[in-house]
């Protein structure tokens, strides 16, 4: 678990001989699927591997579009990675790093205090609110009580 200081190169290296005993079992394996068009009615939409990647049949390689199309990939993929990398995560990082540290410093030095003195006032808040409560509000809906309560109220039917 040591410092190392030098970098790895990693490469992959294949043989065409061993590049096509690799792939044969996959190529020769088609699944058993139904004739879907027995009669041949629709042979004009049939599209084969020829038709896509259109090389031509005289210099028709199997071999050597695969391993090309996985090299450029490969190399598509590490540019693409080191670009993203570089011009989105780093800078994201930064910018949430510091977005974090200022809602924090907001959160331990204005939401903290102000709720701490919220709570240390509470109690005499609510002391004050119970007898605001029973010298004014009490009493007047108390009386308002009293005077409704005289009041009858008969419905009539014709």
């Amino acid at each position: 678990m040591g410092l190392e200081k030098e970098k790895m190169e990693i490469n992959v290296i294949m043989d065409e001989d061993e590049f096509n005993r690799s792939i044969e079992p996959i190529l020769g394996k088609k699944p058993s699927v139904p004739d879907r068009d027995p009669e041949n009615i629709n042979a004009h939409l049939k599209v084969g591997f020829e038709d896509i990647i259109a090389e031509p049949i005289s210099t028709h390689s199997f071999d050597k579009v695969w391993i090309g199309s996985h090299a450029v990939f490969e190399l598509v993929k590490f540019i693409f990675y080191r670009f993203l990398t570089t011009f989105l995560a780093i800078p994201m990082a930064f910018i949430a790093g510091i977005v974090f540290g200022i809602l924090s410093c907001i959160h331990i030095w204005v939401v903290m205090p102000v709720i701490q003195g919220c709570m240390m006032t509470l109690p005499s808040i609510h002391v004050i609110w119970t007898s605001l409560m029973d010298m004014f509000i009490g009493p007047f809906f108390f009386s308002i009580g009293r005077c409704l309560s005289s009041i009858n109220v008969k419905t009539v039917q014709n």
